[in-house]
């Protein structure tokens, strides 16, 4: 047995002096440790380089503890990846059990989803672990390269059209929340599929609470603003951090439903607004989880 070891050892360590294969190298060193490395790829464009209260950027993505996936899962979707395969250590003993807890939790994993680039938002996530220790995370995506190539022409037409440089960014964002809520109407009955996107109210004119966030925060991130989407049970609006400050904004609420519906209304009650008046205006739609969304407590 040993000899067959040996031989197998030096055909390996001659195959890499001799084709200097780097993935050969992580199998030589994974076949003669107990280590299992992940391959970890080049985030895509619409990563964000920065952590939040909730998850953060997962460093070595070698989860100890609970937290420690969350921050895996939170960093898989951050970074754009369509599949990404860790493993768990020896030393986190609940590690498949907690998988399996999150993998079922759709809430949760929504929150997540929320504190990402809309571009690499999951329509579908799937969380597969085997006894060994291995647990890959499949991802299919919200958008499509399509759409994100069309979203991001019309966004750029738009803040061309809409923001000079002398804007200071409440101005800049004043002139964006206008410019969807006048150009954009509640689908009340909710038969366009668009309306869930930011396809919706770019381009159909109609939205649902989703695609008017999303639009937002796609807007919010090419303007540079530190930013996600917050959800309660019903509802799903936009956070950012504006001087220093995290604040609160709701298309949705501020293009409300009238009675005529030929007249369009617009109203600024939740544009940039803190916690505490966010929720004297309503305690049912905006009641979000403040251990989750810990900026807005």
């Amino acid at each position: 047995m040993r000899k067959t070891l040996s031989l197998i050892i030096c055909i390996l360590i001659s195959l890499l002096v001799l084709f200097n294969i780097d993935t050969l190298s992580d199998y030589l060193a994974n076949f003669l440790t107990d280590e299992k490395r992940v391959n970890v790829a080049s985030p895509n464009n619409y990563y964000k380089n920065y952590d939040f209260k909730f998850v953060q950027e997962s460093r070595d993505y070698v989860p100890y503890s609970y937290q420690g996936l969350l921050n895996v899962i939170y960093s898989t979707l951050n970074n754009g990846w369509d599949t990404f395969t860790f493993y768990c250590p020896s030393e986190y003993t609940d590690c498949l059990k907690d998988v399996s807890k999150i993998s079922k939790d759709t809430t949760l994993l929504s929150n997540i989803n929320n504190y990402v680039h809309p571009y690499n938002n999951y329509s579908k996530i799937g969380i597969i672990s085997s006894t060994t220790g291995e647990v890959t995370i499949n991802v299919t995506k919200l958008y499509s390269d399509k759409d994100i190539d069309k979203i991001n022409s019309g966004v750029d037409e738009i803040l061309t059209k809409e923001i000079t440089n002398d804007m200071d960014d409440d101005d800049k964002l004043l002139k964006i929340h206008d410019y969807i809520i006048n150009n954009t109407r509640y689908d009340i009955n909710k038969v366009n599929d668009a309306s869930y996107t930011a396809l919706g109210p770019l381009f159909n004119g109609t939205a649902v609470c989703s695609g008017y966030a999303d639009l937002m925060a796609i807007f919010l991130s090419k303007l540079g603003l530190k930013n996600y989407k917050v959800a309660s049970n019903t509802h799903v609006w936009n956070a950012v951090l504006i001087n220093g400050e995290w604040l609160h904004i709701d298309l949705t609420w501020d293009d409300p439903i009238t009675k005529d519906s030929e007249v369009d209304t617009l109203q600024h009650d939740f544009f940039l607004v803190n916690t505490e008046k966010l929720l004297e205006f309503d305690t049912k739609d905006h009641k979000f989880d403040s251990t989750i969304y810990q900026e807005l407590r």
